[in-house]
C-alpha cells in the first residue's frame, strides 16, 4: 500500500497528471452535466470535476486504501480547508459513480493512452460435471469445455476480457466453451 510518507513519485509529475486529467474530465462533464443537478450546489469546497478528476488520479496511481489517498490529497494537492472530509469525499466519489463510470469508457474508447492490453478467458459453468452429458438447457449455445487450471471438462460457457494496462475492460466476448482463445481474440 502507498502512504503519502513513503510515496516517491515527484509532486510536480502528479501535479501534471492531476491537471491533464482535469482538463479531460471538465471537457467530458459538460456532456453529462445535465444529470448532476442538485441542491445546495454553491456549499460545496469543490466542484464535481475536481473530485473525478482527483478520484480517477487515485485509481491510476493505484491507491487502493480510500483514506491513505484522502490523507495524501489533503498532504499534498490541496489544504484541509478547501477539500472535503473524507466521508463527504466518498460519499461524493459513490455518488458521481455514473459519471466516473462514462468518463473511464470515454478513456477506453480513445485508445491512444494504452500501451497494451491483455486477453483472458475464464470459464462460466452452467451445472455440475455429474449432469454435463445429460444436460438439455442451452443446447446449441453452451457445450462442454475444458478448464487447464482446474484440470477439469465442464459444460458451460466461456468469458474472454480484453483489459488495458491501466485496467479499463476493453470489450468482452461470450462464446461456447469449446472456443479455443486464439479464434476469440
Amino acid at each position: 500500500m502507498q502512504e503519502h510518507f513513503h510515496f516517491t513519485t515527484d509532486e510536480a509529475k502528479i501535479q501534471k497528471q492531476y491537471a491533464a486529467i482535469l482538463f479531460f474530465v471538465s471537457g467530458q462533464l459538460s456532456l453529462i452535466q445535465m444529470y448532476l443537478q442538485r441542491r445546495n450546489r454553491h456549499l460545496l469546497k469543490q466542484e464535481d470535476e475536481v473530485i473525478i478528476a482527483v478520484h480517477v488520479l487515485g485509481k491510476l496511481l493505484s491507491f487502493t486504501s480510500e483514506r491513505a489517498w484522502h490523507r495524501f490529497v489533503i498532504g499534498n494537492l490541496f489544504s484541509k480547508d478547501l477539500f472535503p472530509e473524507r466521508s463527504r469525499y466518498n460519499r461524493r466519489c459513490r455518488d458521481l459513480g455514473f459519471a466516473i463510470k462514462w468518463i473511464r469508457h470515454q478513456l477506453a474508447k480513445r485508445g491512444q493512452h494504452h500501451a497494451y492490453a491483455v486477453v483472458d478467458s475464464l470459464p462460466i459453468e452452467l451445472c455440475h460435471h455429474a449432469r454435463m452429458y445429460r444436460v438439455k438447457r442451452f443446447q446449441g449455445i453452451a457445450d462442454i469445455g475444458y478448464c487447464a487450471s482446474k484440470k477439469m471438462a465442464y459444460y458451460g460457457l466461456k468469458l474472454h476480457l480484453q483489459i488495458t494496462d491501466q485496467a479499463l475492460p476493453m470489450g468482452y466476448v461470450v462464446t461456447e466453451a469449446s472456443c479455443h482463445d486464439r479464434t476469440a481474440a
